[in-house]
């Protein structure tokens, strides 16, 4: 449970990267493969707007919380790892990885996710990869902290404060502190890291080409008040 709430504190209601994922998914022939889908952010979204989704992530939490709120809509989930995955056969004509999922590989993940996107996608059929866009290290000490992801479940409210975001050479890590504070007020604290590759739009372009993919002109989203902008990446099968 608790896997499932931090997931939708920090990442569920992100929606800046919505509109261009319902324009490509209008544009090109399904079914939509969404990998890293989480608890279904982007997914369901498409599933509502009329189209067919395979939801694919490693963790059964995730997957089990997006099966229970897809409700009748045409979503179907599957648990397997972005790094490699086999789904016998079967091909997308678009195949979606938002989120900076790919950066969270390693180089050696990102091969073998490229490869297995070349294998699952129909001919002529579309990937599209979110990179984070740039960067700046920062910690509590230098700036003035973005204000903390907040959320309420069953009386319970949780709140995830990003406090640093560091260069650690060839991944950038972000730390949070967690906090958890009880319907009696009762406070509990954590800290949760999470590291993201550092790697270019050019560096994913070789490496799909690499994967037999041809890259098509990129994408680019805007930041918000809260959230660093977004490259979309993407290539043709």
């Amino acid at each position: 449970m608790s896997t499932v709430v931090w997931h939708d504190v920090e990442c569920a209601r992100y929606a800046a990267d919505l509109p261009v994922w319902r324009e490509l998914a209008s544009r090109e022939a399904g079914p939509i493969l969404d990998i890293g889908a989480g608890t279904g952010r982007v997914a369901l979204d498409l599933a509502r707007h009329g189209h067919e989704v395979v939801a694919l992530d490693r963790e059964p939490a995730f997957l089990d919380a997006l099966r229970a709120r897809a409700g009748t809509l045409a979503v179907e989930t599957v648990v397997g790892d972005a790094g490699s995955f086999d789904l016998g056969g079967r091909r997308f004509g678009l195949i979606l990885a938002p989120m900076q999922t790919i950066q969270l590989l390693g180089s050696a993940g990102r091969t073998g996710f490229l490869r297995s996107v070349a294998e699952h996608l129909a001919p002529g059929g579309l990937a599209a990869c979110a990179l984070a866009d740039a960067m700046d290290a920062f910690d509590a000490e230098h700036v003035l902290l973005p204000l903390p992801d907040v959320g309420h479940v069953d009386g319970v409210s949780y709140f995830s404060q990003p406090v640093a975001l560091r260069d650690t050479g060839d991944r950038m890590a972000i730390e949070r502190i967690r906090t958890v504070v009880s319907p009696g007020g009762a406070r509990s604290t954590s800290e949760n890291v999470i590291h993201l590759d550092k790697v270019t739009p050019v560096e994913v372009e070789t490496e799909a080409r690499a994967a037999g993919m041809r890259p098509i002109p990129l994408r680019v989203i805007a930041p918000t008040d809260v959230h660093v902008g977004t490259i979309v990446v993407m290539f043709r099968g």
